[in-house]
């Protein structure tokens, strides 16, 4: 697994490099795309005889999707929302953070247990792919949320009443 956590040492300062560039909402974007299509390819390739070899490029794929979402993705939410409302989306990002970890880890252990087990390198694989392509799926899912999130000009916008407001007063 170390090509997957280890890839952030190395990709995460072009991300910030990028995310400075174009922005972080097509850094995140790519980033999560990223770690669903080696997630996918992941399940694809896995079984109880297939070699470190085969194996390699799903753990560097998504350990370059986590590099580049990781990176920008706390500048991102930050950058999207009014500075009076920064403490609000810090909280919110962490919590919901902490939260979807939890909360993956636990249907994902749920749908590996429910199809397979620890009894042998079958049942092993037999329970980690369909937990595999749930998680590439809702990473997919994020990816095209990401594209959703509000540029900072978007956010730095009044909004139509705070715009009268200000033209009266």
């Amino acid at each position: 697994m170390l090509p997957w956590t280890g890839m952030p040492l190395i990709v995460a300062p072009l991300a910030g490099y990028l995310s400075d560039r174009i922005g972080g909402r097509p850094v995140v974007a790519a980033g999560l795309a990223l770690q669903a299509v080696g997630l996918g390819f992941y399940a694809a390739v896995i079984g109880p005889d297939v070699s470190y070899a085969a194996q390699l490029p799903a753990l560097i794929l998504s350990g370059i999707g986590m590099a580049l979402y990781f990176a920008p993705a706390a500048s991102l939410v930050m950058s999207s929302v009014r500075p009076a409302e920064q403490g609000v989306a810090s909280g919110a990002n962490n919590a919901l953070r902490e939260v979807g970890g939890a909360l993956g880890i636990a249907v994902l252990g749920a749908v590996f247990a429910s199809r397979g087990g620890y009894e042998s390198a079958d049942t092993f694989v037999d329970g980690t792919v369909p937990a595999l392509w749930i998680g590439a799926g809702v990473v997919a899912l994020a990816a095209a949320v990401a594209l959703l999130i509000p540029s900072r000009r978007e956010a730095a916008a009044p909004a139509p009443a705070e715009r009268e407001k200000e033209l009266v007063h």
